[in-house]
């Protein structure tokens, strides 16, 4: 099993590190390591949580929720976010939003995996490429227009 947990952690982290790689490439403020680490973490996370006190659980007189720590985690992760959020009143602009959805989808994906649906996690991963490099194409296209 514990081989099982060690794929679960690499797969969210590999897949966290992509969506990371293309943050970093367009110079925002989370970047591969960030969100690599927030993959890895919400899967490391998700399996403790749900294996981590099989020996606690296996008594009658009490109810475990394994879901919790996921919950927790979905919290934790938006207070992070929340710090890259920034708005700056002189010029009335309001940034960070993108960077901040980001490190929170991919602690989605880090919980997936750690779920072990890698399936779903995988095909998150590419629609998140595909949604910030689809916006980054069309709002070119667009300033392109605007400016000619």
């Amino acid at each position: 099993m514990e081989n099982e947990f060690i794929l679960r952690i690499f797969c969210a982290a590999i897949l966290g590190g992509l969506i990371g790689l293309e943050r970093e490439y367009r110079a925002k403020e989370a970047g591969f390591r960030t969100h690599f680490l927030v993959a890895l973490g919400s899967a490391l996370f998700m399996i403790v949580s749900a294996y981590g006190f099989e020996g606690a659980m296996n008594n009658e007189l009490q109810r475990w929720d394994v879901s919790r720590v996921a919950a927790q985690v979905v919290s934790g992760i938006g207070f992070i976010g929340a710090g890259t959020i920034i708005f700056r009143k002189s010029e009335n602009v309001v940034s960070g939003l993108t960077t901040a959805a980001g490190v929170w989808v991919v602690a989605a994906i880090g919980l997936a995996c750690g779920g072990g649906m890698y399936k779903l996690a995988i095909a998150s991963t590419l629609m998140v490429l595909i949604g910030l490099e689809a916006f980054n194409f069309f709002l070119h296209k667009f300033d392109k227009h605007r400016k000619g």
